[in-house]
């Protein structure tokens, strides 16, 4: 085993706690993780880990090589990015995140038409609701939806996405339509206890609508307990379109500020001339610009 490689899986197992799960980040067999920091440990001639059956800890000089080893695989990183971006052809590995809806709608087609059409790409998608941190996590691109934070990341504006009120045509027969923000007092609430909880049912600073009726995690779940005329939902535009389109969800309208939510994909000025960055950040952009649940 190679000295580089050596040095990956002792990073890897720093990082994920453990020779199995570095392994099985790496691609490898857990033998195969455990022999290769025994490797670098004899090559270095001192010990990285303190191990047992239950953990395996970093010892002193471990903590000193980390920093050092990191920096070698990052900067070794770095001259492959920029010799490989020099040829303009998208090749090797490009991991994304993105929230799990937005993530299977939106971004899932713009990479499969990639890998389509560069053979010496792959993919990799972390689909959570919830941001990821891009540096620590070796992240390409992360979507990001709403206001960002300040960061010395590079962002690119690709779309601006609205929060929707929605119910199924059945709610609405039964229960009327509200026609004012005090009428939503008196009708079911479906809420979340995702990404959006905090600001879902408020509006100016003021929380709108009675007490939810039923709370959900995922945004699958909200659409089809609103489907199935449970409530009425707070939702986003991108993911309701589909649901309003074949008459599965009526738009509540008027109740709410026309509230536009940009739509940002994040990543390191040190990858930003990588060619499936740059390949990936334009094909989301003319996809944004088709969708008529988004505003390109």
């Amino acid at each position: 085993m190679d000295r580089l490689q050596s040095m990956e899986i002792f990073v890897a197992v720093a990082r994920e706690g453990g020779f199995a799960p570095a392994a099985r980040k790496l691609g490898l067999s857990a033998p195969s993780a455990t022999r290769g920091v025994a490797e670098l440990e004899a090559r270095l001639g001192t010990q990285l880990f303190h191990r047992s059956t239950r953990s395996v800890r970093l010892t002193e000089d471990g903590m000193d090589f980390l920093p050092q080893a990191e920096r070698i695989l990052a900067e070794l990183d770095m001259a492959e990015r920029t010799l490989t971006g020099r040829t303009g052809v998208p090749r090797g590995t490009l991991l994304v995140t993105a929230p799990v809806t937005f993530g299977r709608l939106h971004v899932l087609p713009v990479v499969n038409e990639m890998l389509e059409q560069y053979e010496q790409m792959d993919a990799r998608l972390l689909l959570v609701d919830r941001n990821i941190r891009i540096v620590e996590e070796g992240v390409d691109v992360a979507v990001r939806i709403g206001p960002l934070e300040d960061s010395s990341l590079r962002s690119v504006h690709v779309a601006d996405v609205r929060p929707v009120l929605v119910a199924s045509p059945a709610y609405l027969a039964r229960f009327g339509m509200p026609s004012s923000l005090d009428d939503l007092d008196k009708h079911r609430i479906i809420a979340t206890s995702g990404a959006r909880a905090t600001s879902e049912w408020r509006q100016g600073g003021k929380r709108i609508g009675s007490k939810p009726r039923i709370v959900l995690n995922t945004v699958g779940s909200m659409l089809a307990t609103a489907e199935a005329g449970l409530g009425i939902a707070n939702l986003l535009s991108y993911q309701v379109e589909a649901s309003l389109q074949n008459g599965r969800l009526v738009e509540v309208t008027g109740l709410i500020e026309p509230r536009w939510l940009p739509v940002s994909l994040l990543f390191s000025a040190e990858r930003a001339r990588s060619p499936a960055i740059r390949q990936f950040v334009d094909r989301m952009r003319e996809a944004a610009r088709r969708d008529v649940g988004m505003a390109g």
